[in-house]
């Protein structure tokens, strides 16, 4: 079959093959590098992933066993068999010192000659006999006793605890933390010999990446994008070839990422199983709140998960940031140096969450020495679509007070302008432009018309007369967007919003950063914008919520959905409107997500808390939150039914002269008076976890959290220990 040149082949190698990342060095406890030496990542390869539920942590699993409804608790398990013993070490005692008289030893006498017994006869013998005797006794008083007073549950039980002593790394329920040795499997199923590939025909790749596992050349990322790009491959057949050719000449760097990276330059922060793209957030708490099969598991977020999108609400300090928003953040990057995802990041911490050199792009707004800027407009060529998501930005957060109750009219009156000013300049005014007009410049209003009425568009023309018809009257939005676009007119944000194609009459391209559009999500990038918190707080949040009405509109408006994108909002203070609660729900069926951030939910505005709840399918609280949060939580968990056991106690009195005496006796020894216990069960409803519960019983860096995927699946609230 004739092959093409590997430049053919998509995604295409770069024009030198990166090195392997050098080896990751030793990270604390938490923490682990990326597999990169031949044993680790032959090792990484073959660890068993069983089937698990939703968001646990599935590298190493092993499953407990089912619940065992009749199982003792260890403390009463403990007091039977020391009970027990007692009491044979108490017959015994009685046997051996002739209390219960000689009738036990009977069987030993009628086995054994006098003459043993006797004076010059054979004593020593009689003596090995005797202790035979009595140890044959021992044995059956300790059988008797010891399945009475579960004596082998016990030697389980400690045996099983001792070992996970033993082993504390391993945990009781995921992987080891220092990869162990596992066995290969036959080759037809050993992940190491690309048996996928071997089946399709593509015999002279599959070894030369089984080469490159087998010599270390090759790291977690470089599988996984291999697979990626073997997917669309399988996909497309027509691709084969091509493939091939790339992976014969590149080896592990074949179908690298457009950055050339095969690996993220800081060590990481988290777990990450790129073969299932999770990354471990913490583990779930061994105790009897948990369902059975999360205890001791590890928890974990992937995108099935992070595709109904998650919220998370935490004070200052409580972990959200740090054991949840990096490690997702990393997750993401990872995955998107693998080709299967696309990240845009929005924070205030900028390179405190993850460094410049994770991302392709870094948008630091109102900084001179940026080298993105961003597209006010998203990258549309509509003028309804940019006047709805720029409306959203601008006013979203006083929805309630507008007109309608929303951003739409406030939408319909910037479409009355934008659209005009397209079709006169061929492109969207920039913010200085946009500001005049929003103000009625006489000025800026007559040269739009004169350029209307120039290009004889006469619909756009019937456009600006409605806008200025509506000028003036009591519910025109006007002045308010003016108000809150002028916030965006500062110095220190010139040329940082021009739109594609330009931002001045003509079309011409203005000097300053180049725009960033989020209509780029079809491609793994990975973004991070930066927002100016410290001087421009009100700004920022017009910016953050710009971000989010873009993300919901490009994620949704995507052509190929192939990629998961992601959008990561640290700290959405003041970014939750109705609109942008439908666009959250619109995002499952398009393979995207985003993850919020709240220090409370007081930030959202009173009548939308419900309604933000009920819009993500995962949902997560940290230990500090308020009672007022708490109940909000509570309340969306709702109840379950529990079994109750309410003891009752009543004083015994009797009429009998012995049992009186006997009962001051009991009362003289014990202090209390001799009752006897009346227990009722019944099953009652109860909430999962209370608001009380949660804001005050969790422990620091813990947290409560329920998961859904986008297939409907749920779990129940899952207390878990987080970064661990």
């Amino acid at each position: 079959m004739p092959r093409r040149s590997p430049a053919a082949a998509r995604p295409g190698p770069p024009s030198a093959p990166p090195s392997v990342p050098p080896s990751v060095p030793s990270v604390p406890p938490g923490q682990a590098p990326a597999p990169a030496a031949a044993s680790s990542l032959a090792d990484w390869l073959r660890t068993p992933r069983p089937d698990a539920e939703p968001g646990i942590w599935r590298y190493g699993y092993r499953p407990l066993p089912p619940p065992d409804p009749d199982r003792i608790p260890a403390r009463q398990l403990l007091s039977g068999a020391v009970v027990s013993f007692l009491i044979g070490w108490l017959i015994w005692s009685l046997l051996y010192n002739g209390y219960l008289g000689a009738y036990w030893l009977w069987p030993m006498l009628a086995l054994t000659p006098e003459s043993w017994r006797e004076a010059g006869g054979e004593q020593m013998i009689y003596v090995w006999v005797t202790y035979a005797y009595y140890a044959l006794v021992i044995g059956a008083i300790a059988v008797v006793f010891g399945r009475l007073g579960r004596w082998p549950e016990v030697f389980r039980r400690a045996r099983a605890r001792l070992t996970r002593t033993a082993a504390p790394d391993a945990g009781a329920r995921g992987a080891a933390r220092t990869p162990q040795p596992v066995p290969p499997p036959p080759p037809e199923h050993d992940p190491v010999e690309w048996p996928e590939l071997r089946v399709d025909g593509a015999v002279e790749a599959a070894e030369r990446l089984a080469g490159e596992v087998r010599g270390g050349r090759m790291n977690d990322v470089d599988h996984a994008r291999i697979r990626r790009a073997w997917e669309s491959v399988r996909a497309r057949p027509g691709r084969l070839a091509p493939f091939v050719d790339t992976v014969l000449a590149h080896g592990a760097a074949a179908c690298a990422h457009p950055s050339g990276q095969r690996g993220l330059p800081q060590r990481r922060a988290a777990r990450h199983d790129l073969r299932l793209r999770q990354v471990r957030i913490g583990t779930a708490a061994d105790t009897e709140r948990n369902p059975h099969q999360y205890r001791g598991a590890g928890v974990a977020l992937e995108p099935s998960l992070l595709g109904t999108s998650a919220l998370t609400v935490g004070p200052p300090a409580s972990g959200k940031t740090e054991r949840v928003v990096r490690p997702v953040t990393e997750s993401l990057c990872l995955q998107a140096l693998a080709g299967q995802a696309a990240v845009v990041v929005v924070t205030a911490h900028g390179a405190r969450l993850a460094p410049d050199e994770s991302f392709d792009a870094v948008v630091r707004v109102g900084h001179p020495d940026s080298r993105h800027g961003l597209d006010l407009y998203g990258g549309t060529s509509d003028p309804d679509e940019a006047a709805g998501m720029l409306a959203e930005a601008l006013v979203g957060d006083l929805a309630g007070t507008l007109p309608g109750g929303d951003s739409r009219r406030a939408a319909t009156t910037l479409a009355q302008l934008i659209g005009p000013y397209r079709a006169a300049h061929g492109c969207f005014p920039a913010v200085p432009q946009l500001r005049e007009l929003l103000d009625g410049s006489p000025s800026a209003l007559s040269t739009l018309r004169a350029a209307l009425e120039e290009a004889a568009e006469g619909a756009q023309l019937r456009e600006l007369d409605a806008h200025e018809r509506q000028s003036g009257r009591s519910d025109d939005p006007r002045p308010l967007l003016a108000d809150r676009i002028a916030l965006l007119d500062r110095p220190a944000f010139a040329g940082f919003f021009q739109p594609e194609g330009g931002g001045g009459p003509g079309g011409s391209p203005s000097e300053g950063p180049r725009p960033f559009s989020l209509r780029a999500l079809e491609r793994p990038l990975r973004v991070r914008i930066d927002l100016p918190e410290r001087g421009h707080a009100e700004a920022s949040r017009i910016l953050a919520r710009l971000v989010l009405a873009q993300f919901t509109e490009c994620a949704a408006a995507r052509g190929d959905q192939s990629l998961f994108a992601g959008l990561v909002l640290d700290d959405a203070s003041q970014t939750v409107t109705p609109q942008s609660l439908r666009g959250l729900q619109r995002l499952r069926s398009a393979h995207a997500g985003v993850l919020l951030t709240l220090r409370g939910l007081d930030d959202v505005p009173q009548s939308l808390r419900g309604s933000l709840l009920g819009a993500v399918g995962c949902r997560m609280v940290c230990a500090g939150v308020t009672p007022w949060d708490a109940e909000h939580f509570a309340e969306v968990w709702g109840k379950e039914w529990v079994e109750t056991r309410d003891v009752t106690n009543r004083q015994l009195v009797s009429d009998e002269p012995f049992t009186r005496v006997m009962h001051a006796v009991r009362r003289l020894a014990t202090g209390r008076h001799v009752t006897a216990e009346s227990v009722t069960v019944r099953k009652v409803q109860r909430e999962r976890w209370s608001a009380s519960e949660l804001a005050n019983d969790l422990p620091p860096g813990h947290a409560v959290l329920s998961l859904m995927t986008v297939g409907g699946e749920r779990t129940p609230p899952i207390l878990a220990k987080l970064g661990e």
